[in-house]
This record gives C-alpha cells, sequence and structure tokens, in this order.
C-alpha cells in the first residue's frame, strides 16, 4: 500500500525539489502519472530564519512539530523534511512527534550500504 507522505517544508526550493522528486520517481515505481499522496506545510521561512540566526533549535523544533501535526491532522503517514539545516533540531523533534520521520542522513546511509558504497561525497555539507 502507498504511504501518504508528508513534507515538512521549510524553505520553498527545498521543498519544491523534494515535491518533485517524489512524483517522478513514484511514476517511475507506481507507473505512468502515479506517485504517492503528497501534502506540503509551509510555514513562512522568515520564522524559520529568526529561530536558525539566534541559534534557536528549540524554536525551529516547534515550528517543525507544529508542521508534523498538521500534516497528520490531513492524513499523512509519515513525514520527511527536505533542509539539511533544519535537521540539527530534529533529534528534539523525533521524541514528540505525532508521526514517524525518515531522516535524510539515515536514509542515504542505509542506501549507500546496500549498493555497497564506501565513501559518499554528498555536496551542500560540512
Amino acid at each position: 500500500m502507498v504511504k501518504h507522505i508528508g513534507i515538512v517544508a521549510c524553505s520553498a526550493e527545498g521543498a519544491a525539489l523534494c515535491y518533485r522528486t517524489i512524483c517522478v520517481e513514484g511514476a517511475a515505481i507506481l507507473g505512468p502519472h502515479a506517485h504517492p499522496e503528497v501534502t506540503v506545510h509551509t510555514p513562512s521561512l522568515a520564522g524559520y530564519m529568526a529561530c536558525i540566526y539566534r541559534g534557536d533549535w528549540v524554536g525551529v523544533s516547534e515550528l517543525m512539530l507544529a508542521s508534523a501535526h498538521k500534516l497528520k491532522a490531513v492524513g499523512a503517514d509519515f513525514l520527511i523534511c527536505p533542509d539539511n539545516t533544519i535537521h540539527q533540531a530534529l533529534p528534539r523533534v523525533v521524541r514528540r512527534s505525532p508521526l514517524p520521520w525518515l531522516h535524510i542522513a539515515e536514509e542515504v546511509a542505509s542506501e549507500a550500504v546496500a549498493r555497497g558504497f564506501t565513501r559518499l561525497a554528498i555536496t551542500g555539507t560540512r
């Protein structure tokens, strides 16, 4: 059964790329024009940036949790966040989240192991 994906968005660029990837890859797996149900929640980027600029990761986690609750309310089965920066708050979020999360780094690591990679070069990371 195909699950309903909730995207906890931060930037428009990251959310749009994530959404597009889900739709394109979904069609490759599920068939022409088919993809999982997807719902995106995006609070204003200004709210996230205000927290990030002052190093307020509790504030970031609260924004993420607000999105998680809204996405659960509309029927999402699990959550993803296509933003490397706010993933720093994910440990504070997961234990209070109403839904499970896919973690970018954990999923990349799992895929790397499955493919037998021993070194990764990921752009945009430190």
